[in-house]
């Protein structure tokens, strides 16, 4: 892990996030992960914090935690109830949790929520989708980042109907690399993703070639990456998964200025 983000942080990003269980599962290699970037590279982390399956003394327990270590970014969401729990705790929504973060910590915290460009696999609509989003917005966040997609026609539609609504707050695409189709292919499935006929019947031409798979991602996803770019995106974030050399290589072939 040290290997992983020391490399990537010579790329100089914003900050890097990391990921929290269910119900707060991983919640002490949360903390020790986001304290070790923060000495090893003096880059900021923005830790994950869900919030479903979980209390308010318990957030508010790792909230003052955070702002003790000097963390001054979170990553607000709702989270998934974790296995064979059936109580949802004190938060519902995210919005509830941004609001709470607000309301405990005033201004201290970057607040960074998710959106979805191609709707929440549980919404009931594109229109139900995008008022949930606003409401996060509206309890005091002040950044989103997408869920990843690979048509940049639904992310730019995405962001052109949040202004109409009144949102004014940068919305950063989501970008995932491709490297293992039969995990993409479950991710996806998950979280609502398209993968684009085109892609996936390529993508499923190829087997169990990794190697094939990977050069056909990384151009997929840098055409992608340098349409988002030449839209005036305000940035993109990386879903790494903990893998440096496809990273480096997507940044290789944006041409983007050389690691220090």
């Amino acid at each position: 892990m040290r290997q992983t983000y020391q490399r990537l942080a010579a790329l100089k990003p914003e900050f890097f996030s990391v990921t929290f269980g269910a119900g707060g599962s991983t919640q002490e290699k949360t903390v020790e992960t986001v304290c070790d970037i923060l000495q090893h590279t003096g880059i900021e982390a923005a830790p994950h914090l869900s919030c479903i399956g979980s209390r308010r003394d318990g957030i508010r327990a790792i909230l003052d935690d955070y702002r003790q270590k000097g963390v001054k970014r979170i990553v607000a969401l709702r989270g998934d109830l974790p296995s064979g729990m059936l109580a949802t705790g004190e938060f519902r929504y995210a919005n509830e949790l941004v609001e709470f973060i607000r309301r405990e910590t005033g201004d201290h915290f970057h607040i960074e929520v998710a959106a979805y460009p191609e709707v929440h696999p549980q919404a009931a609509n594109a229109e139900t989708d995008l008022l949930n989003f606003k409401r996060k917005v509206d309890a005091g966040a002040d950044e989103a980042l997408t869920q990843y997609f690979y048509n940049a026609d639904a992310y730019f539609n995405f962001v052109e109907r949040a202004h109409k609504a009144g949102v004014d707050i940068p919305i950063m695409p989501g970008i995932m690399p491709i490297t293992n189709y039969s995990q993409l292919a479950r991710f996806s499935e998950a979280c609502g993703a398209e993968i684009p006929r085109w892609v996936r019947k390529q993508l499923e031409c190829y087997g169990d070639d990794r190697d094939a798979i990977r050069a056909f991602g990384l151009e997929v996803v840098s055409d992608l990456c340098r349409r988002l770019l030449e839209g005036g995106v305000p940035g993109l974030h990386f879903y790494t998964m903990n893998q440096a050399d496809t990273m480096l290589a997507l940044w290789k072939n944006l041409g983007l200025p050389a690691p220090q």
